[in-house]
């Protein structure tokens, strides 16, 4: 069965590379069959990059990743757009990514990309290239069944022969030029809906220590934790208030059944370098000797998630009887913000850009952790719950209302985690506390909870 539709195709590329992967564009462009996806040209003023990036490769049929040696350093070192592709990738079960390293030059493609076959793209050798690109997109295309309607290619005419003798030309009627139908509008990007796999066992929490946890406490690493008590709060918005919208509704009441304790700040770029040292990795903000106290950045789900169990292993011994140090669950981060009485921002329900780092104080980037407590802080004492960096918890996202146990702790299914507190770059709207935004592939920050274990 065909579907009348083109064949989407983002093009992955580093900022330096963009003259020759705009030439790639256009000519992609002028195929009727085609609808290629570029930055420059899909990404409007105020949209977010990273959401509008991992959609658009969420719902690409083919790939192209452009390499040149301006994208891949000599440690290996990939663009943040190529990183978001790679992640994808991994996500996707094997066989049903069509991915295409394109080399715009000689350079060694990066380990992770040397499973598929590159293409070599290089000034001079251009139009050959692509005839074979054009060759490998239309095999996808009937792969997937996409109704196309492709031109023959183009034969260019002989030059007619010298006549014996002088003849007047015969002038030929003209033919009327080939019809061409309006290319289709896009199609929006449909935001795909998370995978939902079959109900599993509901998690159990580990009781809570017998003995009345003190109100905070410090780990070795300087990571200050504040207590926050068990009981009920507000969680989600009312349906008659105009500032949210239908994924907060409707507000209802959670009682987390047990006391926990929640990082005073963001986990920083000096205390995530002491990860990455360990594990020798890269740290994935460039320069972060200078930010050490901003809260880092680009992190995805799972290496936050890898962060917080190696410094559970490596701290557990000093976290109070029956707590683990984990990513905070959905309605754990909701109540250590908005306290029990569901303010809309963590001071209250007025907002005051002089409280937070939202895109309203025009700061253009991180600041220090801290940089807004006291007055920003929570009703519990936690700084920078809103603004700054977009925050991962350990939930899936599944509707209101919130239950523990319908799967949506389950760290081993697939789907959208929720991230919460909005970021530098956003508005007060998604620095509210009841804001939950879901993501499978965005980058952002987090803080660690020391909570009871969920299994």
């Amino acid at each position: 069965m065909t579907e009348p539709r083109k064949l989407r195709v983002f093009l992955c590329h580093s900022s330096n590379d963009k003259p020759a992967v705009r030439e790639l564009y256009q000519k992609l462009s002028a195929e009727d069959w085609i609808q290629p996806w570029l930055d420059e040209e899909e990404l409007y003023p105020g949209q977010d990059w990273n959401l509008e990036i991992e959609k658009a490769v969420e719902a690409a049929d083919a790939i192209l990743v452009c390499l040149s040696n301006n994208s891949i350093t000599k440690e290996g070192y990939v663009q943040r757009e190529l990183r978001i592709v790679l992640d994808y990738a991994d996500y996707k079960p094997e066989g049903t990514l069509y991915l295409i390293p394109i080399r715009l030059e000689e350079c060694d493609p990066p380990r992770r990309l040397r499973a598929w076959q590159y293409a070599d793209y290089f000034e001079g050798q251009r139009q050959r290239a692509l005839e074979r690109l054009l060759v490998s997109l239309r095999r996808r295309a009937d792969s997937l069944g996409l109704k196309q309607e492709i031109p023959a290619p183009k034969m260019e005419a002989k030059p007619a022969s010298k006549p014996v003798e002088e003849k007047k030309a015969v002038v030929e009627k003209p033919k009327p030029a080939p019809k061409t139908e309006a290319r289709p509008a896009s199609k929006p990007i449909e935001e795909k809906k998370p995978v939902v796999e079959k109900p599993k066992p509901a998690p159990v929490i580990v009781p809570t220590p017998a003995k009345p946890p003190s109100n905070k406490f410090t780990l070795s690493n300087g990571m200050e934790f504040l207590h926050i008590p068990a009981g009920k709060f507000l969680m989600g918005s009312i349906k008659e208030n105009q500032l949210p919208w239908d994924r907060e509704r409707p507000q209802h009441t959670v009682d987390i059944p047990y006391d926990y304790f929640m990082a005073r700040y963001p986990v920083t770029n000096e205390l995530y370098n002491a990860y990455a040292k360990a594990k020798g990795i890269q740290h994935p903000i460039s320069g972060w000797e200078k930010k050490k106290n901003h809260p880092v950045d680009d992190i995805n789900w799972q290496d936050a998630m890898q962060y917080c169990q190696w410094l559970n292993n490596l701290l557990k011994g000093e976290l109070p009887t029956g707590l683990i140090l984990r990513l905070p669950t959905e309605a754990e981060w909701e109540k250590a913000a908005r306290g029990t009485k569901g303010n809309e921002w963590p001071w209250g329900n007025e907002f005051d850009k002089n409280k937070c780092n939202s895109s309203e104080g025009g700061k253009g980037g991180t600041t220090p952790v801290g940089s807004y407590s006291p007055r920003g802080d929570s009703p519990f004492g936690c700084a920078d719950m809103v603004g700054n960096v977009w925050e991962w918890t350990h939930s899936l996202y599944k509707p209101y209302p919130y239950q523990v146990n319908d799967g949506r702790e389950d760290e081993k299914a697939s789907g959208r985690r929720v991230v919460r507190g909005g970021a530098f770059s956003r508005s007060a709207w998604y620095a509210r506390c009841a804001y939950r935004y879901d993501s499978l592939l965005n980058y952002g920050g987090f803080r660690v909870a020391a909570s009871p274990i969920l299994s």
